[in-house]
């Protein structure tokens, strides 16, 4: 008997050209691991409504409703204090602030990253723009601990689409609250960011092989 929800497929999706870079260079390494299958990687754009259309589109072409687990993926802005660059942020729920969705094996996604980097766990806030200044603390006083532009929307078009599927989503802090984008080092934040991107597929891959395993 598989877990509920199992899924065959991978569906790794992230909004930028830099970050799809990224994790296709993280693919080609990966491939000589054993895997349930290659991960499918999809480039939506940025914003919360490219992320929305391309995901739903994606999916609405699924030979077996459900057949896919999706991922979300990429940059965010951290918001709790000590967060820095290249952290790993995995969310146990996103929310828009009026559509939540609960993440799957948030725990079991976490152990498997704890090998490239330190690890949060918890509410990833969606917004529709670059969040920055005092909005980080209004965001985290609402119990975000990150906060992106198309995680709450890729994971809330997934889920909400015909049958059950596993969603989660990862992201690498690029910037927080002592490394915004707008100060001095930005750029070395951001290159800690990217190679901390190109690292961590085969924790993706652990996690997805994790949900065909049999249920114990």
């Amino acid at each position: 008997m598989t877990a509920p929800g199992a899924s065959d497929r991978l569906l790794v999706v992230c909004a930028l050209g830099i970050e799809h870079r990224a994790l296709r260079s993280g693919a080609r390494r990966a491939a000589a691991l054993p895997a349930p299958g290659a991960p499918e990687l999809l480039r939506t754009g940025m914003g919360p409504r490219a992320a929305r259309r391309s995901v739903a589109r994606r999916l609405s072409d699924e030979p077996v409703p459900g057949g896919t687990a999706v991922l979300a993926t990429g940059f965010c802005a951290g918001l709790v204090p000590g967060m820095r660059p290249g952290d790993l942020v995995v969310a146990e729920e996103t929310s828009d602030g009026s559509e939540s969705t609960a993440c799957t094996g948030a725990e079991l996604l976490a152990a498997a990253l704890l090998p490239y980097g330190r690890v949060h766990r918890g509410l990833l806030a969606g917004s529709d723009h670059v969040v920055r200044g005092a909005e980080r603390a209004v965001l985290r006083a609402g119990g975000a601990v990150a906060a992106d532009m198309e995680s709450a929307a890729v994971l809330h078009a997934a889920a909400g689409s015909a049958g059950r599927r596993p969603v989660a989503a990862v992201r690498v802090v690029v910037d927080a609250p002592g490394h915004e984008l707008v100060r001095a080092g930005t750029l070395r934040g951001g290159i800690s960011a990217l190679r901390r991107l190109r690292t961590v597929l085969p924790a993706f891959l652990e996690w997805h092989r994790s949900l065909l395993l049999p249920w114990r």
